[in-house]
This record gives structure tokens, sequence and C-alpha cells, in this order.
């Protein structure tokens, strides 16, 4: 594990960037190149969402590790807003490819399809988090303001694991795996740490 944390220490956190960028120079090129099938606004839509979902697991998998004793904390931020930017990419390839930017029908499909509903807090809960995603905010807000306003981390993955399984018809595995995986994540972060059980049991005694 030395070994790897010392690997990960080399590599350049724009390596993470530029690497997040990869995924979306791919659906340019198969957009203007009539690569996405016979719906392609649809295939948009999945690729940018499903892409938002991975980065965020990513994401959210930094502590987990960092307790197993893989350090890749530098890369978290640049992970973070990679979330942000497919998720609002997936809600405006909704709104301007799939919609039209007809905002009667828009309003309509929030009325009949909960599931729109989901995306869009989902993607809200992200907001403030790419608006307090550097090294100022942090100073302005404070590190224990900070980390409680970026638990919301938890509930747009939440969000938008649901918002893709009801999305989806049929309960195919692959958003049942992404919600699982989201859930083992939450519980995870809601089981008591050592330090918190030491405190704990000094406050009993």
């Amino acid at each position: 594990m030395d070994r790897l944390n010392a690997l990960m220490r080399r590599l350049p956190t724009g390596a993470v960037w530029v690497g997040g960028l990869v995924p979306f120079a791919w659906l340019v090129w198969a957009a203007f190149g009539n690569r996405l099938g016979p719906d392609p606004v649809k295939a948009i839509e999945h690729q940018l969402g499903l892409w938002s979902l991975q980065f965020l697991i990513a994401s959210l998998c930094i502590s987990p590790l960092r307790r197993l004793g893989l350090n890749l904390l530098r890369f978290r931020r640049a992970l973070g807003m990679m979330a942000f930017f497919y998720a609002a990419l997936h809600f405006m390839a909704w709104v301007v490819l799939d919609m039209g930017l007809r905002w009667a029908e828009i309003l309509g499909d929030l009325y009949k399809r909960p599931y729109i509903i989901l995306g869009m807090i989902g993607l809200c809960a992200m907001i403030p988090l790419a608006l307090t995603s550097t090294d100022a905010a942090i100073r302005r807000l404070g590190a224990l303001r900070w980390r409680r306003l970026h638990r919301l981390a938890y509930l747009a993955a939440a969000a938008a694991a649901v918002h893709f399984v009801i999305l989806v018809k049929g309960w195919p595995a692959e958003p049942l795996l992404y919600a699982g995986g989201i859930f083992l994540l939450l519980l995870w972060r809601l089981a008591p740490r050592d330090g918190a059980l030491t405190r704990a049991g000094q406050l009993r005694r």
C-alpha cells in the first residue's frame, strides 16, 4: 500500500481533470459521427447521467479507501467536480435536446415522472458542493461547517441512484448494483468510528 500511495503522490491532479473529460470528448465524437444508435438524444442523456453517478461514487469512495490505507484525498475535488459537470450536462441534454426548451411539457414531465424530480434533487444538492469546492471556500466556511455542508454528496448520490433505478424499467442489474454500492457507502458513513466509540465510552464512565 505504501508503494501505491507513493505512486499516487507522483500522479498530478490534472490527470484526473483531463481523464474526466475523455468520456465527454468521446461522446461529442460519437454524436457527430452518428455512432449513438437510433435514438442519439437518449444515448447522450444516459451516458452523461451514468458518468455523473460513477464520478460521484468514486468521490465518495475516497474516505473509506483512506481508512484502508490508500490516500487519494487530493483527487476528491476533481472527482466531485466531474460528477457535477456531467450531472449538469445530463440535465441540459434533457431540457434542450430532449424537451426542446418546451417549458410546459417540462413541467408536465415533472408531474408525470417523479424520477425526474429525484434527479433534480440530486443536481440541486451538488450545486453548493461545486460552489464551495475551493480552498477559499473552506477557509471562509471553516473546516467543520464545510464538512457538514459536503455531506450533501450522500443525498445527491442517493437521489441519483433512485432516479436511475426508477428510470430503467424492468429492474435490470446495472442500476441495482449502483444503488447497492451507494447504500453500502451510506452505511459506512453512518457507522460509528473508533474515535466516536472511544468518546462515547469515556462519557459513559
